[in-house]
């Protein structure tokens, strides 16, 4: 019944996802909600220009809708589930403003950086002190070891961190037709498997229905792309993953699992690192997946390479804690 369940959560998100996407799809084409493509992006990207953006509305709309019916079913609506939502919708609300002021009010740039980061901190703040109030432990748990630390007080910047790290770290890495879709599948698919096993039905509920609706999305994102998610959709799933790694005490686990996403950050902090240092180039173009695509590869096939990179990732952060703990 529990396993029909969760696999039920997952199909009814992908369900709503599949059916939502060809009604809002020309919805936002009707409001020229059309993706600005960046001239100093890949040239092969121009013809990407008028894309509708903001499909992440229909992503999050199908995660808030089937985690609640089906918390609801199996009477798990508490803590878990509202902070859940909250930094899921939270998050996606801080990207919709952003992909607002770049599409209709022609700011390439969206929301500024401060901004930006003092919505996603304000966020995290409100979180911190939920968890304090439920009683959540401070202690951070080391992966593969079986080992603790409490980490006290400093437990609110790391909230902080992963919260606007993730955000932003799976943002980067949404370049290219189906690449966050892709690696975020794979990596709450990875999250609901460790909730489930160590007894967190809710969690475990709440990422299928990630699962199910980035799927579900993918099937009009996956090149060419007929609808991008944009800051709507990245920045709350990022800002999800990293409320799933916090809830189930696998902080540290979540640089793993995440690890496609890490690899993009560091590639754009090293370029930038080495610029202004050297005046030189460590790759052709940042994040990584650019530099692949100048390199001669197709964009299907930075995608599904990556995608396979994220299931390796995702494979070694199960393996630690399931069989290494």
């Amino acid at each position: 019944m529990l396993e029909q369940g969760l696999l039920f959560t997952l199909l009814l998100a992908f369900l709503l996802t599949v059916f939502l996407s060809p009604f809002l799809i020309p919805f936002l084409r009707k409001l020229k909600f059309g993706q600005s493509i960046r001239d100093e992006g890949p040239k092969s990207h121009q013809k990407k220009t008028g894309t509708p953006t903001m499909g992440g509305l229909m992503i999050i709309l199908s995660i808030v809708f089937s985690s609640l019916v089906m918390a609801g079913q199996f009477h798990t609506i508490g803590v878990e589930i509202w902070l859940l939502l909250l930094v899921t919708v939270g998050f996606g609300l801080l990207g919709f403003l952003d992909d607002y002021i770049k599409v209709v009010k022609k700011r390439n740039l969206g929301l500024t950086s401060k901004q930006k980061f003092l919505g996603q901190v304000a966020i995290s703040a409100v979180v911190y002190v939920v968890l304090l109030q439920s009683g959540i432990s401070t202690e951070v748990h080391i992966p593969g070891t079986g080992l603790a630390l409490d980490v006290g007080w400093l437990y609110l910047p790391l909230i902080i961190v992963m919260l606007v790290g993730a955000s932003n770290a799976v943002n980067l890495t949404d370049g290219l037709d189906g690449l966050v879709a892709g690696t975020a599948a794979v990596a709450f698919g990875a999250f609901a498997i460790l909730a489930y096993f160590t007894g967190m039905l809710t969690v475990s509920l709440f990422s299928l229905a990630v699962v199910g609706a980035v799927l579900g999305f993918l099937v009009f994102n996956a090149h060419p792309a007929k609808v991008f998610m944009g800051d709507t959709g990245s920045l709350a799933l990022g800002g999800a993953l990293a409320m799933i790694a916090i809830l189930t005490k696998m902080e540290l686990l979540l640089v793993v699992i995440g690890g496609v996403f890490v690899i993009e950050t560091l590639s754009v902090i090293i370029q930038v690192i080495s610029f202004k240092t050297t005046g030189k180039r460590v790759f052709k173009m940042s994040p990584l997946h650019h530099h692949y695509e100048l390199s001669g590869w197709s964009e299907w096939r930075v995608v599904v390479t990556f995608w396979l990179v994220g299931i390796l990732f995702a494979f070694t952060g199960v393996y630690l804690e399931v069989w290494m703990s």
